[in-house]
């Protein structure tokens, strides 16, 4: 479960922030996860507790905002939305496709203390 690595790396990020701007508690970890990016949002709310215990996250609140997968279809030119990869285009069915978003994870805010 790669999710329990995310989201000791999100910790880390969160710690670094709490050195750096001087703060002392963590209220909510807001994080976007794009469709395409093969990460588990129900895992990542199962992991993230786990991992916050005892640290200035501990008690937070995990919000996840799911991005959808978007790409370019050469066939049509159009802007797609698409759950998976290799999936055909909803306008015309071509599966020349180029990825554009979706892909990624980040963290987004902190509600701090």
């Amino acid at each position: 479960m790669h999710e329990m690595a995310l989201c000791e790396g999100i910790m880390e990020i969160v710690e670094e922030e709490a050195r750096r701007r001087s703060f002392s508690k963590v209220r909510t970890v807001c994080v976007e996860i794009g469709a395409l990016s093969h990460v588990d949002a129900e895992a990542m709310k199962f992991c993230f507790p786990v991992v916050a215990v005892r640290t200035i996250a501990d008690g937070a609140v995990l919000e996840i905002v799911e991005l959808p997968g978007v790409a370019w279809c050469m066939a049509c030119s159009r802007s797609v939305e698409i759950a998976q990869r290799y999936a055909p285009c909803p306008c015309c069915g071509s599966y020349k496709l180029q990825v554009t978003a979706g892909e990624k994870m980040r963290l987004k805010e902190l509600e701090i203390d």
